[in-house]
């Protein structure tokens, strides 16, 4: 018995087999795998990161449309700035979103993130949107602190924000991690400083209680190789900043290379749930100045910056990464950035509309005691 196929129905066999076929072709560009080659350097340990991991494309296109958008939302957030759009304080992060996007892409679902006051990328990571940032940066009120907060306090689910106060973020980081074991969460505290924190003496009461306790604590040591203007064996002895943590195990990682990166957090999350805490430092540079306050120039040469943007740029080495392991075409990755861009731009111009916080919200959110009787005086009595 033969079946005779109407126009209608040979049209919609046609869309049918062409959905099959691209959803085949899909499906195999998503199993794609490469195995890329990291290295690490090692204190304590005797064994550490896999030297080779894999790398398929619904990772690699994550990883490229989350670092061009940082990229072009921090470079965006200067131009704001010299527009005196942005007041204050401007923390940018430039040249280091290998890092905050790299120890995303390791997280699971408890673990946490506290990280010092150059936060903006890691909101980012935890999928706080650039209009939501910018606004924030212009003291909007629809920004991630209501317009309050500026560039050094983000927050998101998870993550606990930057920390205006150089290295105080790490006994806190400790303490997440404490309730992360005291709560059996399963989770690990993962806490963010800079090479130019390292040598506070907070870090060290804070290592000594996790180690002590075994915490599962991860700290990670964005050295970018000048603490405000300062080069790091200008201010440390002990320049390793990885081997700092006396019996506390370290790796050293090239912060430039996201897989590096990610796969140091995988391993040092594993670790740390096992043993407690473990040291990270990753290796990296920031293209702008401390802040926008200092032009960058004073303490380095303009070529010493233009030979990292042009060598060891993280989005360059990635993007040349993917494409020469046979994942993505230029075009593609060209298409990811162009997208990135575009969505950054639409959203700064969103947040430039934003309102301003109404007068009465100057006082809201402000946590203090009531006035308090100390041995029936009240303050202005005790004198």
């Amino acid at each position: 018995m033969h079946s005779i196929l109407t126009k209608s129905g040979l049209s919609a066999y046609r869309n049918g087999a062409k959905i099959r076929c691209s959803l085949l072709a899909h499906l195999r560009n998503v199993s794609k795998e490469a195995v890329v080659e990291s290295k690490y350097d090692l204190y304590r340990l005797d064994k550490g990161p896999s030297e080779k991991s894999t790398l398929n494309v619904e990772d690699a296109t994550y990883a490229l449309k989350k670092m061009n958008y940082i990229r072009r939302m921090e470079n965006k957030a200067a131009e704001l700035y010299r527009q005196r759009l942005i007041n204050g304080f401007l923390h940018l992060y430039v040249g280091q979103e290998a890092i905050a996007i790299g120890l995303k892409m390791a997280l699971t679902k408890p673990d946490t993130v506290i990280t010092a006051y150059r936060c903006h990328g890691f909101a980012v990571a935890f999928d706080i949107s650039a209009r939501t940032i910018l606004a924030e940066l212009m003291g909007r009120k629809t920004g991630t602190a209501k317009g309050k907060g500026g560039s050094m306090h983000m927050y998101a689910p998870q993550f606990y924000g930057g920390d205006g106060i150089v290295g105080g973020q790490v006994p806190i980081g400790t303490g997440i991690a404490l309730a992360h074991k005291y709560n059996g969460t399963g989770g690990v505290s993962f806490t963010l400083y800079g090479d130019g924190a390292a040598s506070q003496g907070q870090i060290y009461e804070a290592w000594n209680m996790a180690k002590l306790w075994n915490l599962p604590a991860i700290y990670i040591c964005e050295n970018n190789k000048y603490g405000m203007g300062t080069a790091v064996h200008r201010h440390s002895a002990n320049t390793e900043l990885y081997t700092r943590g006396d019996l506390i195990p370290g790796i050293k990682v090239d912060g430039m290379k996201i897989m590096d990166v990610r796969e140091a957090a995988r391993f040092s999350r594993n670790y740390a749930l096992r043993n407690g805490p473990i040291v990270i430092e990753v290796v990296t540079y920031r293209y702008f100045g401390h802040s926008m306050s200092d032009p960058g120039y004073s303490y380095r040469t303009r070529e010493e910056i233009k030979a990292i943007q042009t060598e060891q740029d993280p989005i360059m080495l990635f993007t040349k990464l993917v494409i020469e392991k046979g994942l993505m075409t230029e075009k593609k990755v060209q298409s990811i950035r162009d997208t990135a861009y575009k969505q950054v731009d639409q959203e700064m111009e969103q947040a430039k509309s934003d309102p301003w916080p109404e007068i009465s919200e100057i006082s809201s959110n402000v946590y203090v005691k009531p006035l308090e009787k100390i041995r029936g005086k009240i303050p202005w009595e005790l004198y």
